[in-house]
């Protein structure tokens, strides 16, 4: 028996404007029902690739597929998919039910048929009671549902969403991004969601594809990004990293890595000799004021209480290292200039090609 088609492929896409390369040979694959997302920073190809696989642009190569057909060449009316963009793109001269009922207009659905998804959509999104409003009688977050149900209503195969968080603030972010969640759960929409926010992409994503320079670094789940990057990129742009660089050799104790500034760690047994890059999490990292064992010895230079935790910026060996430990009430953050020791724990050191 033959597995379903994916939700959404992408295979070997490559797309530019003139001589710039947006996206450079990038293949992935959604199967349905997930919760997929695009991450990396301006100009990594992100929503060029999103609004390819909403029709808005042709690949110069390479092929898009929509539950297993070919939409390469179609416009995006004939891809159902529905695109949830940045701004909302509400019509101000409508009330919120004539939004959401747009689309279904335009498809020629009975009027009958019109009014009761539209109910259902704006229950859906939880604005039952508010056909009757006007877009600019609403909040941000009321508007972005607007901008949802308008999309969900015309039952699209996939549910494309261009950031769309980024113009609420940062409480209603957070509230938001748990509706989103909870939404694509209750539909089992095929979903892709575009962001530079990598907390976002973590808290409500099931994978997600790290871009830059139109390609893509790696994918996965966004815990097994985060503790194991694929390389220096994915390591530094996923969250904090201690990067450094040195080479691992075999001694009498076994693998060891050794940087040029004197820095050394155990390295595991898996890891071949010869160059590379340790990255090291500000969590990896536990001070020490007593000289017990250390295995970096440096002075704190800067601290910043982050409310749950405090980060501090340690000098050693002429690096930097950023280290997190949790704040508890009545717990004094050390000062700068107090001398302290480093101890790696060498299970969560991650080591890469340099």
């Amino acid at each position: 028996m033959n597995a379903p088609p994916n939700g959404v492929e992408v295979d070997a896409v490559s797309f530019a404007y003139g001589a710039n390369v947006i996206l450079d040979d990038v293949s992935l694959a959604v199967p349905r029902g997930e919760f997929f997302a695009f991450l990396g920073p301006s100009g990594s190809g992100k929503t060029t690739l999103l609004r390819l696989i909403a029709g808005f642009g042709r690949p110069e190569r390479g092929a898009i597929r929509v539950g297993g057909r070919d939409v390469t060449g179609a416009p995006p009316w004939d891809r159902n998919v529905g695109m949830v963009f940045q701004n909302y793109a509400l019509w101000p001269h409508m009330t919120v039910a004539e939004n959401v009922a747009f689309g279904l207009h335009r498809r020629r659905v009975p009027r009958a048929e019109v009014a009761r998804r539209v109910e259902q959509a704006l229950d859906l999104v939880g604005l039952e009671g508010y056909g009757g409003r006007r877009p600019a009688q609403l909040s941000g977050g009321q508007q972005q549902r607007v901008a949802l149900a308008r999309t969900v209503v015309i039952e699209p195969e996939v549910l494309l969403l261009d950031e769309p968080l980024s113009n609420l603030d940062a409480q209603l972010r957070v509230e938001m991004r748990g509706e989103l969640r909870a939404l694509q759960r209750k539909t089992g929409l095929t979903t892709i969601f575009v962001t530079h926010d990598q907390e976002e992409a973590n808290a409500i994503s099931d994978r997600m594809a790290v871009l830059d320079g139109g390609r893509i670094q790696q994918i996965g789940r966004p815990v097994d990004l985060y503790d194991r990057p694929a390389n220096r990129f994915v390591a530094g742009f996923l969250g904090t990293a201690n990067l450094v660089e040195g080479e691992v050799a075999r001694q009498q104790e076994g693998l060891v890595f050794r940087s040029a500034e004197g820095i050394v760690l155990p390295a595991p047994d898996d890891v071949a000799p010869g160059r590379a890059l340790v990255a090291l999490r500000p969590q990896a990292l536990s001070i020490s004021e007593n000289g017990r064992a250390p295995s970096i010895a440096g002075e704190v230079r800067r601290t910043e209480f982050l409310g749950g935790h405090v980060r501090y910026a340690i000098e050693a060996h002429g690096l930097t290292f950023y280290v997190d430990e949790p704040h508890l009430r009545g717990r004094e953050a050390l000062a700068p200039g107090t001398r302290v020791q480093l101890a790696a724990d060498p299970e969560q050191l991650t080591f890469l090609r340099p």
